[in-house]
């Protein structure tokens, strides 16, 4: 790897278009260089990952909503949509759309954490739709994910993005544009301008992951990916982006982060160095925002311990900056205590999640946020005990490069009402690589067969996970396989109208 200094410059300032990041990226996606069998792997995994959270959240309103509006642009050759038969296609910005909602809904895929946070999997959509459009290979696929996955990563851990209040998706459009680029053999120039066009289109604020969160914090990298793909097909048009993007004096980097005295170091792979990024990120077991996941298995261990919890006086999680003012205390979100919120809003209140897992000594994508459960008087009560504290040694964890030191744990201070003190700590999730119990390939697959149970027919399961499994080797027009059908039943209902 190699660390490439980004900074503004003025517009009198010489700035060749080779030492912009922009064009650095692009060269990283236009390499041929090969990847290696372990990313391939994880990637048959991810691929299996999102169609098990999508497989859940079929019917869900957003969901719903997503897929009508793709429906309404039909094209041939076109995309597959989740749950619809692999012969009815769309447009592949809209499949990128629409099964982008899919696989982010329920909060439920995998994830990387550093400068930034991220969902990688995001990138999978796009990338996947533009290849059953354009009749790829499976070998193809995997090339353009090892990109999307490595490019994001790699501005991650370079760039932080929520310092400023911008949302990460600012760094999907350009990975999602780079992995299209690499699926497709395009040229660096053109990859170039459909990065540079990417990134200008999909800078937003965090304002989606704060106060009342809605339904966009799913649609949000479905938009990213949906750009994206718009992006590469202007850019193969012969048309430009604004440009320098990310240095420009009236750019990025200028007005949304850190200003005209910023630095960042963004790694960046060598020219035929391999794209191995993928192997650094996480996928979820439970379905709650990341820095949650070590938190409900260190409450599933203490719930045993503590017994009756009306005996609690105070439990006080001390934990990241990142956990405290995104979903602890520290965010001062009124609604995090709600018992009437969103299901997106409790699933950043780590204060509710480690409530109900106490409770329930584990975590359901569906019956831990359902509008009962977050109103039992005795949860409310467990609930309006808990506060987050930052501490600086997690802090440091959270951000530190050593994949053995890196955490996105606690430590809990449990004091019951006799002054009795439990307490416990744990630094990553028991499905994390280094955790108790790593998820591998059958981990995956058990996630999908639990989410797809009584919604995906079970010959289909086994059809998908044969078809997804023999990535590698499918050739151009097989990638329709990747995909899964179910009962129109499932599906749920169109309850409104809009313009399409």
């Amino acid at each position: 790897m190699k660390t490439h200094l980004v900074r503004p410059y003025r517009s009198e300032e010489p700035l060749r278009r080779e030492d912009q990041l922009a064009w650095k990226i692009a060269e990283i996606a236009a390499d041929p260089v090969a990847v290696e069998d372990d990313v391939a792997a994880m990637i048959v995994n991810r691929i299996i990952d999102n169609a098990a959270v999508a497989a859940a959240s079929l019917a869900r309103r957003p969901v719903v909503n997503a897929r009508a509006q793709a429906l309404a642009h039909p094209y041939a050759p076109g995309s597959t949509l989740f749950g619809l038969a692999s012969e009815q296609r769309v447009s592949p910005d809209w499949a990128a759309w629409a099964n982008g909602v899919a696989v982010r809904e329920l909060d439920f895929h995998d994830t990387f954490l550093a400068a930034d946070y991220s969902h990688p999997g995001d990138n999978i959509p796009p990338i996947l739709a533009v290849a059953q459009h354009c009749g790829r290979s499976g070998a193809d696929l995997i090339r353009g994910i090892a990109t999307g996955y490595e490019i994001q990563v790699d501005l991650v851990k370079g760039i932080c993005l929520h310092k400023r209040k911008i949302d990460h998706i600012a760094h999907l459009g350009p990975s999602a544009a780079a992995g299209i680029g690499t699926l497709l053999g395009l040229p660096t120039d053109i990859i170039f301008q459909a990065v540079q066009q990417a990134l200008h289109v999909t800078t937003t604020t965090r304002q989606s992951r704060k106060g009342e969160i809605s339904s966009w914090k799913a649609y949000a990298p479905a938009f990213a990916g949906k750009m994206a793909v718009e992006a590469v097909d202007r850019a193969m048009r012969g048309e430009g982006a604004p440009s320098p993007i990310y240095e420009g004096e009236d750019g990025f980097i200028a007005w949304m982060l850190e200003g005209a005295k910023a630095e960042y170091q963004v790694p960046l792979p060598e020219a035929g160095e391999a794209k191995r990024a993928i192997l650094d990120t996480y996928t979820k077991e439970y379905s709650a925002e990341y820095q949650s996941q070590a938190l409900i298995d260190l409450a599933r261990r203490l719930g045993p311990r503590i017994g009756d919890f009306d005996q609690v006086d105070s439990i006080v999680i001390h934990t990241s900056h990142h956990t405290h003012h995104v979903i602890g205390t520290g965010a001062r979100d009124p609604q995090k205590m709600d018992p009437t919120a969103s299901r997106e809003t409790l699933d950043h209140s780590i204060m509710y999640i480690f409530a109900v897992a106490l409770q329930d000594g584990g975590w359901h994508h569906e019956r831990s946020y359902a509008p009962e459960r977050a109103a039992r008087p005795d949860t409310v009560r467990l609930w309006h005990k808990i506060r987050t504290l930052e501490d600086s040694a997690w802090t440091q964890r959270y951000h530190s490069s050593d994949p053995n030191e890196k955490a996105f744990g606690g430590r809990v201070v449990v004091t019951m009402t006799d002054g009795t003190v439990l307490v416990d700590e744990l630094a990553v999730a028991d499905a994390h690589p280094l955790g108790a119990r790593p998820f591998g390939r059958e981990h995956y697959i058990a996630k999908f067969r639990t989410l797809a149970q009584g919604i995906v027919p079970d010959a289909e399961q086994d059809r998908f996970l044969v078809h997804v499994q023999r990535l590698p080797e499918l050739g151009a027009g097989d990638l329709a396989g990747l995909t899964f059908t179910v009962d129109p039943s499932r599906l749920g209902t169109v309850v409104s109208r809009g313009i399409f």
